[in-house]
């Protein structure tokens, strides 16, 4: 419920009539993965048209400038602040015109060495408007385009200067390209829908449309996508993969497929090991909504346990991470969670759930899980414990935050009240996902990190 946050979502679309109204449908669809704000931009005629603005969607995007936007190529973004401030600024597409070109940015990630990069580029006088790294990578392609050429000679330059994050869409004029980094950590799929092509960060955005998924880039990936199909550019040798485990465990929606992998049945699977490592005799088995659903009814499969609904979600109190004190949150935790008291009074329960960072918000619904009647409150978590930061658009940037680096196992089972306490392992973990490990990022659980971070254990 109160899980990790994610940096975006990003959507292109090429089709035979204008693509303004299904990217503001796409970006609807994708909404989970950023609330702060969303844009769209179209190709017209000989510019890129862009509507966009802070919250979600629907305020983002007014309805009276989305259909004002007229083109039939454009992109698409929703965004959760990692790095770069929140506000217009810094908002998605950004868009700049640059060796003969009007040229459109959409990205997913972090770059890991965009300090570096953009004091780089500050001293060879080169001027930054905002503090995102989204912004390096549209002057990187610009500046490539004027020595390289041709746009897919200039992306595959400027994804030589970058590391770390970055799943793609990008305008050049009239033309639309999807880029992945060599690591994969971030998905994008391409998917044919009615009239066109659409590449996005989730396939249930293609589902919407009632589209066919076509596939997955693949790690280190170009594609320039028309309304007719898309040409492939792959990546030229061997390269470590180091897909997000996260995004399978709590950011995909359950009915994305992501790399071939049903999310959903992942978050059962969790769900059964958990139950196979840390079984326990209880009465029933209960998500927190939304987050722990599918992983809850793994376990309870697995455990035969019974399973139930046993808190009710206010779908309109919002969101409490955003509040700006810790009463002001305790208090929108239990305005937005309320148990059944008819479940769960005199029972045994087993309370299931993506990740702990904090364990504030576990500690608050195990306490009123208890004041309603509950006997005993066993709480189980779908992902190993969390212990280092992540530096690839994840919002979990210092070790301060985790629960897990200051206390044990034992002493966060104290911390939120709960009679038991149990994670999933990671080896438990990766089995689940069904993917080799050193095909996957886990290094906020184990502290070994897929690109050369200063201070941090380089895993290769």
């Amino acid at each position: 419920m109160a899980g990790p946050k994610h940096s975006c979502g990003i959507v292109g679309i090429a089709a035979d009539a204008d693509v303004a109204n299904a990217l503001y449908t796409a970006l609807m669809v994708i909404q989970h993965r950023g609330q702060e704000s969303a844009g769209i931009s179209v190709f017209d005629r000989d510019t890129i048209e862009t509507v966009k603005g802070d919250g979600l969607v629907d305020h983002a995007i007014p309805k009276d400038k989305l259909e004002s936007l007229k083109g039939q190529i454009g992109i698409g973004h929703v965004r959760y602040a990692t790095t770069g401030s929140k506000g217009y600024i810094n908002s998605q597409p950004l868009v700049v015109k640059a060796a003969g070109a009007t040229i459109g940015v959409a990205h997913n990630g972090d770059i890991t060495n965009y300090p570096q990069l953009k004091e780089k580029y500050m001293k060879e006088g080169r001027t930054f408007l905002t503090d995102s790294d989204s912004e390096l990578i549209l002057k990187l392609i610009a500046k490539h385009r004027v020595s390289q050429g041709g746009p897919v000679e200039a992306i595959r330059a400027a994804m030589g200067e970058l590391d770390g994050a970055y799943a793609l869409v990008i305008l050049i004029n009239d033309r639309l390209f999807a880029v992945r980094d060599p690591y994969g950590f971030r998905p994008l799929c391409i998917g044919k829908v009615g009239g066109g092509y659409m590449v996005v960060s989730e396939s249930t955005a293609i589902d919407a449309f009632r589209g066919e998924l076509v596939r997955d880039l693949l790690p280190g990936e170009i594609c320039e996508i028309t309304k007719t199909g898309f040409k492939s550019y792959p990546m030229e040798g061997s390269h470590p993969h180091a897909r997000c485990m996260f995004e399978w465990v709590y950011f995909a929606r359950p009915d994305s497929v992501i790399d071939g992998i049903e999310v959903y049945q992942v978050r059962k699977n969790i769900g059964k090991i958990l139950a196979r490592e840390h079984y326990v005799e209880a009465d029933l088995v209960m998500p927190i909504p939304d987050s722990g659903r599918a992983h809850a009814i793994g376990y309870a499969l697995e455990a035969g346990i019974p399973y139930e609904e046993g808190f009710m979600k206010n779908r309109f109190v919002g969101r409490t991470f955003i509040l700006p004190e810790q009463k002001l949150r305790e208090a929108a935790v239990s305005n937005k969670m309320i148990p059944i008291k008819g479940t769960v009074a005199g029972k045994r329960i087993v309370i299931v759930d993506d990740s702990i960072v904090r364990g504030t918000t576990l500690k608050i619904l195990v306490s009123m899980l208890r004041d309603a009647g509950a006997t005993e409150v066993h709480v189980r978590i779908g992902s190993p414990p969390i212990i280092a930061p992540c530096y690839y658009g994840v919002d979990m940037k210092s070790r301060d935050q985790f629960v897990a680096t200051k206390l044990s196992i034992d002493g966060i089972r104290k911390l939120i009240g709960a009679d038991s306490l149990g994670y999933i392992s990671i080896d438990g973990l990766v089995e689940a996902i069904g993917m080799p490990a050193d095909e996957l990022c886990l290094a906020c659980t184990n502290g070994k990190y897929p690109t050369r971070i200063d201070g941090e254990e380089y895993r290769f």
